[in-house]
């Protein structure tokens, strides 16, 4: 897709996998692209259907969550796009575990017990439960990846004062508790996932996408216990195929390693797994619509006149 001027528009921002307009400094304008990244490398080939599946599914989960806090979602007018209230979003991501399991697990299986400041209880095996789920942010880099941080050193670095910690954790425990619930009705484990946040004036919103599988992990339910007892590998859901895949053919995304040849076959298995997701997650029959550009454009312009901008 190529890049669109709007009306009024402030700035543009081509991220990993997104497209961000800015109008009149106070909306953006986020278009989910095709675009595939691992190990903070966009792949060579995009992925059909990929930013329709995030965009719907993150729609989806704000608006299931819209009672627990304010988020930034104002309009979705075409399936990849996203138009919404620019916020000052806070410098960290809130990740909320409930179970050891990746990073977490690494940390743990190295003899640490303690996660951005958080105790960790002896004796668990990877992937069991935590006692109650636990946020362990990180700061949100610019360049180069996040870093873990502790409670106390986001309020010592001004990051958020103590009341919007209290605020922004209170949020981060009930929507992960939220999302739990509707995985739960579909058969899923939400495992871990993140949470970015940002403030209009006064007010903390949640922003960005939610609970999708390129920001979340999720469990099959259905054979946990048993794969826990027998110390087997869980069944998950993410996009943790992928990562895999680039590992098995020696990419990491370290200098010096070239990204393996992605075949046609390969593309089109990456755009199913993702359908298998979006239906998974919401239950519902994925409906693919493929836009020109005009018409994506003209959409927009259309929300942002409704929007009175």
């Amino acid at each position: 897709m190529g890049i669109f001027q709007f009306p009024h528009q402030t700035n543009f921002y081509k991220g990993k996998v997104r497209d961000v307009y800015t109008i009149n400094d106070d909306l953006l304008v986020m278009i989910a692209s095709n675009r595939i990244s691992a190990f903070d490398v966009v792949l060579p080939h995009p992925i059909p259907f990929k930013g329709q599946v995030l965009n719907q599914i993150a729609a989806y989960m704000l608006k299931a969550t819209a009672d627990i806090c304010p988020n930034w979602l104002l309009a979705i007018p075409a399936p990849n796009v996203s138009i919404g209230r620019k916020c000052v979003p806070f410098k960290i991501e809130m990740v909320v575990r409930g179970n050891l399991t990746g990073h977490a697990w690494r940390t743990y299986a190295s003899g640490k017990r303690m996660l951005c400041g958080v105790p960790l209880p002896e004796g668990l095996q990877e992937n069991d439960y935590f006692p109650e789920p636990i946020i362990t942010p990180s700061t949100k880099a610019s360049e180069g990846h996040d870093e873990d941080i502790s409670k106390e050193e986001i309020i010592q670095q001004g990051l958020a004062t103590a009341n919007e910690w209290e605020q922004l954790s209170s949020y981060a425990l009930q929507l992960f508790e939220r999302g739990k619930s509707i995985a739960a009705s579909r058969g899923l484990i939400l495992v871990d996932t993140k949470y970015e946040f940002g403030k209009i004036g006064d007010t903390i919103y949640l922003m960005d996408e939610i609970h999708t599988p390129d920001s979340s992990r999720y469990f099959y339910a259905d054979g946990f216990d048993e794969r826990q007892r027998n110390h087997e590998k869980q069944k998950q859901l993410s996009k943790e195929f992928v990562r895999e895949w680039l590992i098995a053919n020696n990419f990491m995304g370290k200098e010096g390693q070239t990204v393996p040849e992605m075949t046609p076959e390969w593309i089109n298995t990456i755009s199913k797994r993702y359908i298998e997701l979006y239906e998974k997650v919401i239950g519902e029959q994925f409906i693919p619509e493929e836009l020109k550009e005009e018409e994506t454009k003209s959409r927009i312009q259309e929300a942002l006149a409704n929007l009175k901008i």
